[in-house]
């Protein structure tokens, strides 16, 4: 049994789900949820027999065809992940009921679970410290069981960043943070556009520094990608996946607090929550890395703040949302740079 892959919301019939789900699905209704820049995803309700689910979040690819020829390996990298990976790690993550990848990688499905009443997180607000530990021990559970681990070496549609995409990394990042101090001239502090500017300035040469270090990276760890629990509950879940890759791990650890945790509560709770971290990995057998050893790579990794910020707002669809929030992460994770000597490190 095989579903095709559908292009639109009209291709979820009631025929088209119970090829998928393997269950007989009589109805389904379905309504829009979240932006869509880089896929659509649609909220559907289900009625059929034993077997069918009553909810799913159904993702699909962009609605716009010119867009989709670029993200091709963004749809590749988050199928591959649910159908290779997901069941690897211990990170909470929907679970997938069907996926399906076009042959050119234009177009996509994926049936998830429906998380709801799980709360969004707050990019542009913010997290709790206590917020941030669950995420943290959750992304653990991403790093932990994989951890250095060669055989993602072997998945062809996984890759590392070798010493040529850094030299062309390094080519981009210097005018796309020329872009973005341009945009933002008004409203970016001095201090961090100096910052930017070193960063630019040494980013080819950090995105392959520590390579003793590697495993599975998000890439895109933060408040927007991850679901809260709503109380009694507790537990946090990831998802998004388009960004993953073979990179230093603590990329993810120094992206998330450094653009989650408020200002004030940064320099306060972090040790604690690397520490955190450092303790959920050792559950899942990582026993050759100190506390230290992480406290180090955490001040290193935090590049990835700016980095994954400036070529998200440059590179990205512009709205009045995404500037308030490349700002707010940019100059939050900026700050953190300056205070953890990251520059000293590369």
């Amino acid at each position: 049994m095989n579903a095709h892959v559908v292009e639109d919301p009209s291709g979820l019939t009631p025929e088209w789900l119970s090829a998928a789900l393997g269950a007989e699905v009589t109805a389904v209704s379905w309504e829009r949820v979240g932006s869509g820049q880089i896929g659509a995803c649609y909220r559907l309700t289900l009625e059929g027999g034993q077997g069918v689910p009553r909810r799913l979040v159904a993702k699909l690819a962009a609605e716009d065809p010119a867009a989709r020829a670029f993200l091709g390996p963004a749809y590749r990298a988050e199928v591959s992940f649910y159908r290779d990976l997901a069941a690897t790690v211990a990170a909470r993550t929907p679970r997938c009921h069907y996926s399906a990848l076009a042959d050119d990688h234009t177009t996509f499905v994926l049936l998830l679970e429906d998380l709801s009443p799980a709360v969004q997180g707050d990019q542009i607000a913010g997290c709790t410290p206590g917020q941030a530990a669950g995420a943290v021990a959750n992304l653990a559970g991403l790093h932990g069981p994989r951890w250095c681990d060669p055989t993602l070496l072997d998945l062809p549609w996984l890759s590392a960043v070798g010493e040529e995409d850094a030299t062309t990394l390094g080519e981009v990042f210097g005018p796309a943070v020329d872009t973005f101090v341009e945009r933002f001239a008004d409203r970016l502090p001095a201090a961090d556009v100096r910052t930017l500017r070193q960063v630019a300035d040494r980013v080819a040469a950090w995105v392959v520094g520590r390579p003793e270090r590697f495993g599975l990276v998000h890439g895109d760890y933060r408040l927007d990608n991850l679901l809260f629990a709503a109380p009694p509950e507790e537990g946090v879940t990831a998802v998004d996946w388009q960004t993953l890759s073979i990179g230093h791990p603590l990329r993810d650890l120094a992206f998330f607090l450094a653009t989650g945790l408020r200002p004030e509560d940064r320099p306060v709770h972090e040790r604690t929550l690397v520490e955190t971290y450092h303790t959920a990995l050792t559950r899942y057998g990582v026993d050759d890395y100190d506390l230290g050893e992480c406290l180090e790579d955490y001040r290193f990794a935090a590049v990835q703040g700016p980095l994954i910020t400036v070529l998200g707002c440059v590179y990205g669809t512009r709205t009045e949302r995404g500037d308030t929030m490349f700002l707010t992460m940019t100059t939050r994770s900026c700050a953190a740079i300056r205070e953890l000597g990251t520059l000293d490190l590369i």
